[in-house]
Protein backbone atom coordinates (compact mmCIF):
# COMPACT_ATOMS: atom_id res chain seq x y z
CA UNK A 1 0.00 0.00 0.00
CA UNK A 2 1.76 3.51 -1.01
CA UNK A 3 2.08 5.40 2.53
CA UNK A 4 3.14 9.05 1.82
CA UNK A 5 3.66 9.18 5.62
CA UNK A 6 6.59 6.27 5.88
CA UNK A 7 10.18 6.80 5.33
CA UNK A 8 9.93 8.01 1.63
CA UNK A 9 13.33 7.16 -0.72
CA UNK A 10 13.56 10.81 -1.88
CA UNK A 11 13.24 14.64 -0.22
CA UNK A 12 9.52 15.23 0.01
CA UNK A 13 6.84 17.46 1.61
CA UNK A 14 4.16 15.75 2.83
CA UNK A 15 0.53 17.40 3.29
CA UNK A 16 -0.95 16.17 6.58
CA UNK A 17 -4.08 15.53 5.13
CA UNK A 18 -2.08 12.98 2.77
CA UNK A 19 -3.62 9.61 3.09
CA UNK A 20 -1.83 5.93 2.07
CA UNK A 21 -3.87 4.60 -1.33
CA UNK A 22 -4.42 1.28 -2.63
CA UNK A 23 -2.51 2.12 -5.66
CA UNK A 24 -1.16 4.62 -8.37
CA UNK A 25 -2.20 6.32 -11.39
CA UNK A 26 -0.87 8.57 -13.94
CA UNK A 27 -4.43 8.96 -14.97
CA UNK A 28 -6.57 11.21 -13.39
CA UNK A 29 -9.55 9.60 -14.59
CA UNK A 30 -8.37 6.41 -12.40
CA UNK A 31 -7.76 8.74 -9.58
CA UNK A 32 -10.37 8.17 -6.99
CA UNK A 33 -10.68 7.65 -2.72
CA UNK A 34 -8.78 4.72 -3.03
CA UNK A 35 -5.99 5.95 -6.10
CA UNK A 36 -3.78 7.97 -5.68
CA UNK A 37 -2.28 10.16 -8.65
CA UNK A 38 0.97 11.17 -10.04
CA UNK A 39 1.15 14.37 -11.94
CA UNK A 40 3.76 13.26 -14.73
CA UNK A 41 4.76 15.13 -17.57
CA UNK A 42 3.25 14.40 -21.13
CA UNK A 43 4.15 14.40 -24.93
CA UNK A 44 1.43 17.48 -25.22
CA UNK A 45 0.27 18.91 -21.48
CA UNK A 46 1.86 18.20 -17.93
CA UNK A 47 -0.30 15.85 -15.38
CA UNK A 48 0.13 18.67 -12.73
CA UNK A 49 -3.29 20.71 -15.02
CA UNK A 50 -5.83 17.46 -13.84
CA UNK A 51 -4.49 17.56 -10.14
CA UNK A 52 -7.56 19.78 -9.04
CA UNK A 53 -9.17 17.18 -10.86
CA UNK A 54 -8.26 14.30 -8.81
CA UNK A 55 -8.20 15.92 -5.53
CA UNK A 56 -12.23 16.30 -6.18
CA UNK A 57 -12.67 12.42 -6.96
CA UNK A 58 -11.21 11.99 -3.85
CA UNK A 59 -7.55 10.97 -4.64
CA UNK A 60 -5.42 10.42 -1.00
CA UNK A 61 -2.95 12.15 -2.73
CA UNK A 62 -1.46 13.29 -5.60
CA UNK A 63 2.61 13.36 -6.28
CA UNK A 64 3.26 16.67 -7.67
CA UNK A 65 5.48 19.49 -7.54
CA UNK A 66 2.45 22.18 -6.90
CA UNK A 67 1.51 23.29 -3.29
CA UNK A 68 -1.71 21.55 -2.97
CA UNK A 69 -3.96 19.99 -0.59
CA UNK A 70 -3.04 15.86 0.18
CA UNK A 71 0.05 16.71 -1.79
CA UNK A 72 3.32 14.93 -1.34
CA UNK A 73 5.45 17.42 -3.23
CA UNK A 74 8.68 17.05 -4.79
CA UNK A 75 10.72 18.98 -7.28
CA UNK A 76 9.98 16.65 -10.44
CA UNK A 77 7.37 13.47 -9.56
CA UNK A 78 8.43 11.30 -12.28
CA UNK A 79 12.07 11.08 -10.92
CA UNK A 80 10.43 10.65 -7.25
CA UNK A 81 8.07 7.61 -8.93
CA UNK A 82 11.22 6.02 -10.34
CA UNK A 83 13.05 6.18 -7.11
CA UNK A 84 9.98 4.87 -4.99
CA UNK A 85 9.72 1.90 -7.31
CA UNK A 86 13.01 0.93 -7.39
CA UNK A 87 12.79 0.72 -3.44
CA UNK A 88 9.80 -1.21 -3.45
CA UNK A 89 11.22 -3.73 -6.19
CA UNK A 90 14.23 -4.40 -3.95
CA UNK A 91 12.31 -5.85 -1.30
CA UNK A 92 11.17 -8.42 -3.45
CA UNK A 93 13.18 -12.27 -3.94
CA UNK A 94 11.89 -12.74 -7.71
CA UNK A 95 10.81 -10.83 -10.52
CA UNK A 96 10.49 -11.87 -13.47
CA UNK A 97 10.68 -9.48 -16.94
CA UNK A 98 9.36 -10.04 -20.11
CA UNK A 99 9.88 -9.12 -23.70
CA UNK A 100 9.57 -9.82 -27.52
CA UNK A 101 8.43 -9.21 -30.18
CA UNK A 102 5.44 -11.21 -29.69
CA UNK A 103 3.57 -13.31 -27.21
CA UNK A 104 5.01 -11.27 -24.03
CA UNK A 105 1.69 -10.72 -22.81
CA UNK A 106 0.40 -14.43 -23.10
CA UNK A 107 4.29 -15.22 -21.43
CA UNK A 108 3.49 -12.83 -18.80
CA UNK A 109 -0.04 -14.63 -18.29
CA UNK A 110 1.09 -18.05 -18.07
CA UNK A 111 4.28 -17.39 -16.01
CA UNK A 112 1.96 -15.51 -13.20
CA UNK A 113 -0.80 -18.35 -13.65
CA UNK A 114 2.13 -21.13 -12.30
CA UNK A 115 4.14 -18.97 -10.10
CA UNK A 116 0.95 -17.73 -8.17
CA UNK A 117 2.64 -14.11 -8.87
CA UNK A 118 1.38 -10.91 -9.08
CA UNK A 119 1.44 -9.54 -12.75
CA UNK A 120 1.34 -6.09 -15.08
CA UNK A 121 -1.87 -5.46 -16.43
CA UNK A 122 -2.55 -4.59 -19.76
CA UNK A 123 -0.32 -1.16 -19.90
CA UNK A 124 3.59 -2.05 -20.05
CA UNK A 125 4.79 1.83 -20.43
CA UNK A 126 7.42 2.71 -17.61
CA UNK A 127 5.31 5.14 -15.46
CA UNK A 128 2.39 1.71 -15.36
CA UNK A 129 5.79 -0.36 -14.57
CA UNK A 130 7.08 2.22 -11.61
CA UNK A 131 3.32 2.12 -10.15
CA UNK A 132 2.46 -1.72 -10.22
CA UNK A 133 6.39 -2.11 -8.22
CA UNK A 134 5.28 0.57 -5.95
CA UNK A 135 2.05 -1.17 -5.48
CA UNK A 136 3.46 -5.07 -5.12
CA UNK A 137 7.26 -4.71 -4.31
CA UNK A 138 7.03 -5.52 -1.04
CA UNK A 139 4.90 -8.22 -1.42
CA UNK A 140 6.06 -12.10 -0.76
CA UNK A 141 4.59 -13.37 -4.22
CA UNK A 142 7.04 -12.70 -7.07
CA UNK A 143 6.35 -9.98 -9.71
CA UNK A 144 5.98 -10.61 -13.23
CA UNK A 145 6.45 -7.56 -15.34
CA UNK A 146 5.95 -7.09 -18.96
CA UNK A 147 8.81 -5.08 -20.45
CA UNK A 148 7.82 -3.59 -24.07
CA UNK A 149 9.84 -0.88 -26.01
CA UNK A 150 9.90 1.34 -29.09
CA UNK A 151 12.61 3.11 -29.21
CA UNK A 152 16.51 2.37 -28.74
CA UNK A 153 17.52 2.59 -24.89
CA UNK A 154 14.65 2.39 -23.47
CA UNK A 155 14.93 -1.71 -22.45
CA UNK A 156 17.86 -0.32 -20.71
CA UNK A 157 16.03 2.42 -18.54
CA UNK A 158 13.32 -0.51 -17.83
CA UNK A 159 16.03 -2.83 -16.90
CA UNK A 160 17.44 -0.22 -14.62
CA UNK A 161 14.11 0.03 -13.02
CA UNK A 162 12.99 -3.69 -12.93
CA UNK A 163 16.59 -5.00 -12.66
CA UNK A 164 14.90 -8.60 -12.98
CA UNK A 165 16.56 -11.72 -11.68
CA UNK A 166 15.02 -13.53 -14.67
CA UNK A 167 14.87 -11.67 -18.30
CA UNK A 168 12.74 -13.26 -21.38
CA UNK A 169 12.99 -12.56 -24.81
CA UNK A 170 9.72 -14.57 -26.55
CA UNK A 171 10.11 -13.98 -30.11
CA UNK A 172 12.10 -11.67 -32.54
CA UNK A 173 10.47 -10.53 -35.42
CA UNK A 174 10.09 -6.70 -37.16
CA UNK A 175 8.24 -4.24 -34.68
CA UNK A 176 8.77 -0.78 -34.46
CA UNK A 177 10.52 -0.64 -36.70
CA UNK A 178 9.75 3.14 -37.30
CA UNK A 179 11.93 3.98 -34.27
CA UNK A 180 13.94 1.15 -33.50
CA UNK A 181 15.27 0.73 -37.56
CA UNK A 182 15.87 -2.90 -37.96
CA UNK A 183 16.00 -6.46 -36.90
CA UNK A 184 19.30 -6.08 -35.99
CA UNK A 185 18.91 -3.22 -33.31
CA UNK A 186 15.62 -5.05 -32.01
CA UNK A 187 17.64 -8.12 -31.66
CA UNK A 188 20.37 -6.18 -29.65
CA UNK A 189 17.81 -3.24 -27.50
CA UNK A 190 15.47 -6.38 -26.68
CA UNK A 191 18.31 -8.56 -25.36
CA UNK A 192 19.72 -5.79 -22.98
CA UNK A 193 17.16 -7.62 -20.96
CA UNK A 194 19.15 -10.70 -20.43
CA UNK A 195 22.47 -8.66 -19.42
CA UNK A 196 22.90 -9.13 -15.46
CA UNK A 197 19.93 -11.69 -15.21
CA UNK A 198 19.29 -15.49 -16.19
CA UNK A 199 18.63 -14.98 -19.89
CA UNK A 200 16.29 -17.36 -21.18
CA UNK A 201 15.03 -17.05 -24.92
CA UNK A 202 12.00 -18.44 -26.94
CA UNK A 203 12.16 -21.20 -29.54
CA UNK A 204 11.81 -18.45 -32.44
CA UNK A 205 14.11 -15.82 -30.63
CA UNK A 206 16.82 -18.82 -29.91
CA UNK A 207 18.98 -18.64 -33.32
CA UNK A 208 19.26 -14.10 -32.21
CA UNK A 209 20.98 -15.19 -28.79
CA UNK A 210 23.23 -18.06 -29.39
CA UNK A 211 24.50 -19.55 -26.32
CA UNK A 212 21.71 -18.45 -24.33
CA UNK A 213 19.17 -21.10 -22.69
CA UNK A 214 16.21 -21.52 -24.66
CA UNK A 215 12.76 -22.81 -23.74
CA UNK A 216 9.80 -24.59 -25.86
CA UNK A 217 9.81 -27.32 -28.65
CA UNK A 218 12.34 -29.78 -30.05
CA UNK A 219 16.27 -28.63 -30.12
CA UNK A 220 15.82 -25.89 -27.40
CA UNK A 221 17.35 -26.31 -23.75
CA UNK A 222 14.37 -26.70 -21.58
CA UNK A 223 11.96 -28.87 -23.89
CA UNK A 224 8.24 -30.33 -23.84
CA UNK A 225 7.84 -33.37 -25.05
CA UNK A 226 4.81 -35.00 -27.66
CA UNK A 227 3.23 -31.40 -28.12
CA UNK A 228 -0.55 -32.22 -29.52
CA UNK A 229 -2.79 -29.67 -31.18
CA UNK A 230 -6.34 -30.20 -31.68
CA UNK A 231 -9.62 -28.21 -31.80
CA UNK A 232 -9.95 -28.36 -28.12
CA UNK A 233 -6.29 -27.70 -27.21
CA UNK A 234 -2.84 -28.35 -26.64
CA UNK A 235 -1.32 -31.28 -24.68
CA UNK A 236 2.72 -31.81 -23.79
CA UNK A 237 4.48 -33.01 -21.34
CA UNK A 238 6.94 -31.51 -19.41
CA UNK A 239 9.40 -32.94 -16.16
CA UNK A 240 7.56 -36.25 -16.54
CA UNK A 241 3.68 -34.00 -15.77
CA UNK A 242 1.29 -34.26 -18.37
CA UNK A 243 -0.13 -30.38 -19.19
CA UNK A 244 -3.62 -30.14 -21.00
CA UNK A 245 -4.34 -26.45 -22.43
CA UNK A 246 -7.96 -26.05 -23.46
CA UNK A 247 -8.05 -24.12 -26.89
CA UNK A 248 -4.91 -23.26 -26.65
CA UNK A 249 -2.20 -23.88 -29.63
CA UNK A 250 1.93 -23.52 -30.04
CA UNK A 251 2.55 -19.69 -28.52
CA UNK A 252 0.32 -20.62 -25.69
CA UNK A 253 2.20 -24.58 -25.37
CA UNK A 254 5.33 -22.47 -25.46
CA UNK A 255 4.64 -20.15 -22.84
CA UNK A 256 3.21 -22.55 -21.07
CA UNK A 257 6.83 -24.25 -20.79
CA UNK A 258 8.13 -20.94 -19.94
CA UNK A 259 5.96 -21.06 -17.10
CA UNK A 260 6.78 -24.74 -15.59
CA UNK A 261 10.28 -24.12 -16.03
CA UNK A 262 9.96 -20.83 -13.83
CA UNK A 263 8.18 -22.24 -11.36
CA UNK A 264 10.46 -25.72 -10.97
CA UNK A 265 12.93 -23.53 -10.57
CA UNK A 266 11.06 -21.36 -7.81
CA UNK A 267 10.12 -24.49 -5.53
CA UNK A 268 6.54 -24.89 -6.77
CA UNK A 269 5.69 -28.55 -8.02
CA UNK A 270 4.97 -29.18 -11.23
CA UNK A 271 2.03 -30.74 -10.65
CA UNK A 272 0.68 -27.69 -8.69
CA UNK A 273 1.82 -25.06 -11.69
CA UNK A 274 0.13 -27.41 -14.15
CA UNK A 275 -2.86 -26.84 -12.20
CA UNK A 276 -2.19 -23.32 -12.14
CA UNK A 277 -2.61 -22.75 -16.26
CA UNK A 278 -5.83 -24.32 -16.36
CA UNK A 279 -6.84 -20.60 -14.58
CA UNK A 280 -4.75 -18.54 -17.54
CA UNK A 281 -6.62 -15.89 -18.58
CA UNK A 282 -5.31 -13.29 -21.19
CA UNK A 283 -6.89 -9.56 -21.90
CA UNK A 284 -9.32 -9.64 -25.07
CA UNK A 285 -7.99 -10.28 -28.26
CA UNK A 286 -4.95 -12.23 -27.59
CA UNK A 287 -5.78 -15.51 -29.27
CA UNK A 288 -8.94 -16.29 -27.87
CA UNK A 289 -10.75 -19.40 -29.14
CA UNK A 290 -14.55 -18.61 -29.51
CA UNK A 291 -16.49 -21.93 -30.28
CA UNK A 292 -19.66 -22.10 -31.53
CA UNK A 293 -21.55 -22.57 -35.19
CA UNK A 294 -18.23 -21.11 -36.37
CA UNK A 295 -15.60 -20.77 -34.64
CA UNK A 296 -13.97 -16.93 -34.36
CA UNK A 297 -10.30 -16.34 -32.92
CA UNK A 298 -10.21 -13.04 -31.31
CA UNK A 299 -6.22 -11.97 -31.80
CA UNK A 300 -7.32 -8.84 -33.08
CA UNK A 301 -5.02 -6.80 -30.08
CA UNK A 302 -2.15 -5.74 -32.27
CA UNK A 303 -0.03 -7.67 -35.09
CA UNK A 304 3.44 -7.83 -36.06
CA UNK A 305 4.39 -9.77 -39.32
CA UNK A 306 5.60 -12.62 -36.41
CA UNK A 307 2.99 -12.60 -34.40
CA UNK A 308 0.79 -12.80 -37.11
CA UNK A 309 2.75 -15.72 -38.88
CA UNK A 310 2.26 -17.45 -35.57
CA UNK A 311 -1.49 -16.79 -35.88
CA UNK A 312 -1.62 -18.09 -38.90
CA UNK A 313 0.07 -21.42 -37.88
CA UNK A 314 -2.54 -21.90 -35.38
CA UNK A 315 -5.36 -21.35 -37.72
CA UNK A 316 -3.96 -23.87 -39.89
CA UNK A 317 -3.91 -26.71 -37.03
CA UNK A 318 -7.67 -26.29 -37.11
CA UNK A 319 -10.09 -28.04 -38.76
CA UNK A 320 -13.09 -26.73 -41.10
CA UNK A 321 -12.55 -23.91 -43.63
CA UNK A 322 -10.19 -21.51 -42.77
CA UNK A 323 -10.68 -17.82 -42.96
CA UNK A 324 -7.90 -15.15 -42.32
CA UNK A 325 -9.18 -11.74 -41.92
CA UNK A 326 -6.16 -9.42 -41.69
CA UNK A 327 -5.43 -5.50 -41.65
CA UNK A 328 -2.92 -3.24 -40.97
CA UNK A 329 0.25 -3.63 -39.33
CA UNK A 330 1.58 -0.01 -38.05
CA UNK A 331 5.04 1.09 -37.18
CA UNK A 332 6.64 -0.71 -40.09
CA UNK A 333 8.72 1.90 -41.49
CA UNK A 334 10.06 2.07 -45.24
CA UNK A 335 9.37 -2.18 -45.69
CA UNK A 336 5.91 -1.77 -44.88
CA UNK A 337 4.44 -3.05 -48.04
CA UNK A 338 6.93 -6.21 -48.30
CA UNK A 339 6.42 -7.31 -45.33
CA UNK A 340 2.79 -6.79 -45.73
CA UNK A 341 3.00 -8.96 -48.97
CA UNK A 342 5.08 -11.52 -46.96
CA UNK A 343 2.22 -12.27 -44.37
CA UNK A 344 -0.13 -12.28 -47.17
CA UNK A 345 1.67 -14.74 -48.73
CA UNK A 346 1.75 -16.88 -45.82
CA UNK A 347 -1.78 -16.29 -45.50
CA UNK A 348 -2.35 -17.89 -48.95
CA UNK A 349 -1.04 -20.83 -48.01
CA UNK A 350 -2.84 -21.46 -44.59
CA UNK A 351 -5.81 -20.38 -44.90
CA UNK A 352 -8.66 -21.31 -47.42
CA UNK A 353 -9.97 -18.19 -48.03
CA UNK A 354 -8.38 -14.41 -47.16
CA UNK A 355 -9.66 -11.20 -46.83
CA UNK A 356 -7.42 -7.87 -46.54
CA UNK A 357 -8.59 -4.39 -45.23
CA UNK A 358 -7.30 -1.13 -45.24
CA UNK A 359 -3.99 0.36 -47.21
CA UNK A 360 -2.68 -2.84 -47.99
CA UNK A 361 -5.35 -5.38 -48.25
CA UNK A 362 -4.28 -6.34 -51.22
CA UNK A 363 -0.93 -7.63 -50.63
CA UNK A 364 -3.16 -8.99 -47.33
CA UNK A 365 -5.74 -11.28 -49.03
CA UNK A 366 -7.63 -12.26 -52.22
CA UNK A 367 -10.37 -10.57 -50.94
CA UNK A 368 -9.83 -6.97 -50.54
CA UNK A 369 -11.71 -3.99 -49.20
CA UNK A 370 -11.27 -0.35 -48.36
CA UNK A 371 -12.66 -0.09 -45.17
CA UNK A 372 -13.61 -1.95 -42.18
CA UNK A 373 -17.80 -1.42 -42.36
CA UNK A 374 -17.27 -3.16 -45.85
CA UNK A 375 -15.22 -5.85 -44.85
CA UNK A 376 -17.48 -7.00 -42.20
CA UNK A 377 -20.53 -6.73 -44.38
CA UNK A 378 -19.37 -9.09 -46.56
CA UNK A 379 -18.01 -11.31 -44.65
CA UNK A 380 -21.06 -12.04 -42.48
CA UNK A 381 -22.50 -12.48 -46.02
CA UNK A 382 -19.83 -15.79 -46.47
CA UNK A 383 -19.23 -17.08 -43.32
CA UNK A 384 -20.68 -20.61 -42.51
CA UNK A 385 -21.30 -23.35 -40.09
CA UNK A 386 -17.71 -24.74 -39.46
CA UNK A 387 -15.94 -22.18 -40.33
CA UNK A 388 -12.91 -21.03 -38.24
CA UNK A 389 -11.99 -17.19 -38.73
CA UNK A 390 -8.68 -15.45 -37.56
CA UNK A 391 -8.95 -11.48 -37.14
CA UNK A 392 -6.03 -10.44 -36.27
CA UNK A 393 -4.30 -6.33 -37.44
CA UNK A 394 -2.95 -3.27 -35.37
CA UNK A 395 -4.94 -1.51 -32.70
CA UNK A 396 -4.65 2.09 -33.91
CA UNK A 397 -5.13 3.29 -29.94
CA UNK A 398 -4.82 6.69 -30.49
CA UNK A 399 -6.38 6.65 -33.89
CA UNK A 400 -10.54 7.82 -34.47
CA UNK A 401 -13.21 5.06 -35.00
CA UNK A 402 -13.38 6.62 -38.27
CA UNK A 403 -9.57 6.78 -38.91
CA UNK A 404 -9.86 2.99 -37.40
CA UNK A 405 -12.41 1.96 -40.25
CA UNK A 406 -10.35 3.64 -43.23
CA UNK A 407 -7.19 2.48 -42.28
CA UNK A 408 -7.91 -1.35 -41.65
CA UNK A 409 -6.86 -1.39 -38.03
CA UNK A 410 -8.80 -2.06 -34.64
CA UNK A 411 -10.30 -5.61 -35.93
CA UNK A 412 -12.01 -5.98 -32.40
CA UNK A 413 -15.04 -4.61 -34.13
CA UNK A 414 -14.81 -7.48 -36.31
CA UNK A 415 -14.81 -9.81 -34.12
CA UNK A 416 -17.57 -8.41 -32.17
CA UNK A 417 -19.90 -8.54 -35.62
CA UNK A 418 -19.56 -11.94 -35.92
CA UNK A 419 -20.14 -13.37 -32.73
CA UNK A 420 -23.37 -10.91 -32.55
CA UNK A 421 -24.56 -12.64 -35.94
CA UNK A 422 -23.10 -16.06 -34.97
CA UNK A 423 -25.04 -15.79 -31.76
CA UNK A 424 -28.25 -13.97 -33.19
CA UNK A 425 -28.60 -16.89 -35.90
CA UNK A 426 -28.02 -19.43 -33.10
CA UNK A 427 -30.83 -17.95 -31.08
CA UNK A 428 -33.28 -17.54 -34.48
Amino acid sequence: MPNPHAPLPFSATVHPEARPAQRLTWDSREAGPEVAFVALPGETMHGNRFVEAALEAGAPFVLTDLDVPRAVRVPEAWAALRAWAKAERAKNVRVIGITGSAGKTTAKAYAAAALNAHFMPVFNTQPAIACFLIEFGASDRPLVVEMGIDRPGEMAELVELVRPDVGVVTAIGPAHLEQLGSIENIVREKGVILNGARGLVGAQAAPFYPGAESYGFGNVTHAGQGLEITPQGATFTFGGVNVQLPLAAQVQAEAAVLALLLAREAGVPLTEAARGLLDVSVPGGRYRVHQGRFTVIDDAYNASPVAVSAALGALHALPGRRISVLGRMLELGDTERALHAQVGQEARARADLTYGVGEFAAELGERVYGTVPELIAALLEEVKDGDVVLVKASRGISWTAEQRAQAGVGLDVVVDALLQFRDSASAD
